[in-house]
């Protein structure tokens, strides 16, 4: 089957804006809260999105620890969340200083104010990375559902994987990621 060139122009068109809110969002967005994780846990997360936890409770550890699942569902969520200063969302971006020119240039972003994440699922691999399911949202609403990334644990603190940042950097741009996205990972 071949599909229609304008009819995917068409559906690509709000796909390409929403991975632009997506990035910008990186750095500068809102975002609800969420407490849902692959386990059954009831434990909830940090209370407030715009103030994540900036260590785990307790050492990371393998198995869904509902205390690393609480960090990095707050930190991935407070990292687009537009309430987040750049300079803190640079801490809780793996290798963030590398990002900090990227994350500085996109605060600014009238877009990103609009744009979040929702987790949606965590599971802890081990002891330094962590799946993390998870949908970009603009202004409250579904903009880019169903998409994962990895949480790493990096001094301390369970920090949005620089590799899945650059992956929505590369959408944004086209498929073309930035420079300094050539040593992520």
């Amino acid at each position: 089957m071949r599909s229609h060139p304008l009819a995917r122009r068409i559906i690509l068109a709000p796909t390409l804006a929403v991975v632009l809110a997506l990035t910008v969002a990186a750095c500068s967005s809102s975002s609800s809260t969420s407490a849902s994780t692959s386990t059954s846990s009831s434990s909830a997360p940090a209370a407030s999105s715009s103030a994540p936890s900036s260590a785990a409770a307790s050492s990371p550890s393998t198995g869904g620890s509902s205390a690393a699942v609480a960090q990095i569902t707050a930190n991935w969520e407070a990292f687009f969340d537009g309430k987040t200063s750049a300079a803190k969302k640079i801490t809780l971006l793996q290798n963030g200083e590398k990002f900090a020119s990227v994350i500085n240039a996109q605060a600014g972003s009238s877009i990103a104010t609009g744009a979040g994440a929702k987790v949606t699922a965590v599971v802890v691999n081990s002891a330094t990375s962590a799946t993390v399911s998870y949908g970009i949202t603009l202004n409250g609403a579904s903009a880019l559902p169903n998409q994962t990334g990895t949480a790493v644990y990096q001094d301390g603190v369970w920090k949005v994987g620089d590799v899945s940042f650059c992956d929505l950097l590369k959408l944004e741009n086209g498929g073309t990621a930035p420079s300094v996205c050539s040593s992520a990972g």
